[in-house]
């Protein structure tokens, strides 16, 4: 039986949600996903009947008794992953939703100038495994986040865009066990054409396998 998985999308267009979303999908039908795709909200109500929901929106708002429905699902088993934008930028007003999630974006010193190098600090972790350090190109994230994650990778800020930020090692990709669901997610991938990031797109889609529900990958 094939697993199910869910991708709404929308928020702040500068982030080309929709076309985001269709990668998303390709990656998750390749890997033998069931997949839904939608632009209305009002689908993480059904998000128990779903075994990987993957929200691609940035910013926007969303009534706290759908993310108490999410919330619910993913503490049953119902795996939660984001990339970018997503999970880390979604709904920033809602508490609950980055209660769940685990973290929040809070900047991006250098915006698109900054070039950073990634770190990979569990190299045996089945999402990791065999990928070395690289380098990026894109934003790189400053994230507030749960001390329950666990870190797969990070990120040293150097200064140059911001003082304040020299030295500090941020996460780029974390995991995270809640209840029974787990969450997963990677600060790559602002625009569309990041995804076709060899490293970027290869840490993607092993993230997306392990967060969903009865995922045969190691925790």
């Amino acid at each position: 039986m094939k697993r199910r998985a869910l991708i709404p999308w929308g928020g702040w267009a500068g982030h080309r949600p929709e076309e985001g979303a269709n990668i998303v999908a390709q990656i998750l039908s390749d890997d033998g996903f069931d997949v839904t795709l939608t632009p209305d909200y009002a689908a993480f109500a059904e998000a128990a009947t779903f075994d990987l929901v993957v929200p691609v929106i940035t910013n926007d708002q969303i009534d706290t008794a759908l993310v108490d429905s999410l919330t619910r699902a993913v503490r049953a088993g119902t795996g939660l992953a984001g990339y970018h934008g997503g999970l880390a930028a979604s709904f920033h007003s809602a508490v609950r939703f980055h209660y769940l999630c685990g973290l929040h974006w809070v900047g991006h010193p250098g915006d698109m100038a900054a070039r950073y190098r990634v770190t990979v600090t569990r190299p045996h972790d089945p999402v990791m495994q065999g990928i070395a350090d690289f380098d990026y190109h894109s934003e790189q994230y400053y994230l507030l986040h749960d001390p329950s994650v666990e870190i797969l990778a990070t990120t040293t800020f150097s200064g140059e865009y911001d003082p304040a930020s020299r030295g500090v090692t941020m996460p780029v990709v974390i995991k995270r066990h809640f209840g029974a669901g787990r969450i997963f997610y990677t600060a790559l991938g602002h625009v569309p054409e990041e995804l076709s990031h060899p490293q970027a797109r290869l840490i993607l889609r092993r993230g997306l396998t392990w967060a969903a529900r009865d995922t045969e990958q190691d925790a």
